[in-house]
């Protein structure tokens, strides 16, 4: 099978488009024929071996993993032993490392049928960002009616969501994005837009029940300021590539983890998602009764999956960008 192969660290140059083998199902997985695989901050993370601390769980010298992608959209075409509930032909969507390529291996936990409503690359753009989202507002900060929710990156990946998912969940949301994003985060139901090139949201005197921040480009303090005496902070991983990092958003993160006892009333949280088959059932629920929506902005062939990843690295990309396979 064809897939998007890299055998060391390095820019989009090192990713090599090759024919590799195709992978068998071992117990408890399901091989799937892959429609369409979206691009996550994850893939140029893994790429790069960025940030250098990350090497213990990415692989030292190389990536533990050669093919690139994670979240995927397609059909089912084989079933390890011991799989219930999925049968070949299925349409599915779910997340495995090895995406980007024409089949990849899942465990059947992290694989769900795909939402009937979507196209495959409509759903390939939903596993990883949406249940990031989903579970940083509703597992993590407790989103409830009536709260006020400011999502910093608002116009990314995950952020599309967030905003879509927080007043699902009844909240005021307030979403901070660039000026060419401000229509776009206001279509997808913010109360409020910042567009940060002519509004600091530190110094603006609101205050937020709950503040989901998805770039790591301020600090706690400044996140602190914005929060009601008794709000929650909520941090995500992303950015885009600034050429390299020993710690990157894992800074953000030590740094939460020092200062939360001593927080007063504020909870300084951070989110690490992990997929599953249940919130991949309320992904596929909230998107067929219209609540949320994915936003692709561009799709590339899967020859051309290193210019995808390119482009994410080092662009504010607006919402999902989408291989097609």
């Amino acid at each position: 099978m064809k897939a998007v192969v890299q055998d060391r660290y390095g820019s989009a140059d090192t990713l090599e488009f090759r024919e590799v083998d195709r992978p068998v199902p071992a117990a408890g997985e399901v091989l799937v024929r892959v429609h369409a695989a979206s691009v996550n901050a994850y893939d140029w993370h893994f790429m790069r071996g960025d940030p250098l601390l990350g090497r213990s769980v990415m692989g030292l010298r190389r990536p533990r993993m050669p093919v690139r992608g994670r979240d995927f959209a397609g059909r089912v075409e084989a079933l390890g032993s011991g799989v219930t509930g999925l049968e070949p032909g299925d349409e599915v969507y779910g997340e495995a490392d090895g995406a980007f390529a024409e089949y990849v291996c899942a465990r059947d936990a992290e694989v769900g049928p795909k939402p009937a409503n979507l196209t495959f690359e409509q759903a390939a753009a939903v596993p990883l960002a949406g249940n990031t989202a989903l579970m940083a507002l509703r597992d993590v900060a407790g989103v409830r009616p009536g709260q006020t929710v400011l999502v910093n990156g608002a116009s990314g990946g995950v952020g599309t969501f967030a905003v879509q998912l927080a007043k699902a969940f009844g909240a005021e949301v307030t979403g901070v994005c660039s000026t060419r994003n401000v229509d776009l985060v206001r279509s997808l139901g913010a109360d409020r837009v910042v567009d940060y090139s002519r509004e600091d949201f530190a110094r603006g005197g609101r205050r937020y029940d709950v503040v989901l921040d998805l770039v790591g480009n301020r600090s706690l303090g400044e996140f602190r300021r914005v929060l009601t005496p008794s709000g929650t902070l909520v941090l995500s991983g992303g950015g885009v590539y600034e050429g390299g990092s020993v710690v990157g958003p894992m800074g953000l993160f030590l740094k939460r983890r020092a200062l939360a006892p001593f927080a007063r009333g504020q909870r300084l949280l951070e989110v690490s998602a992990r997929q599953s088959s249940a919130n991949l059932a309320t992904l596929r629920e909230l998107a067929e009764s219209g609540k949320i929506a994915p936003v692709v902005e561009r799709t590339y062939p899967l020859s051309e999956a290193a210019e995808a990843i390119r482009y994410l690295e080092v662009e504010h990309a607006r919402a999902k960008v989408v291989v097609t396979v």
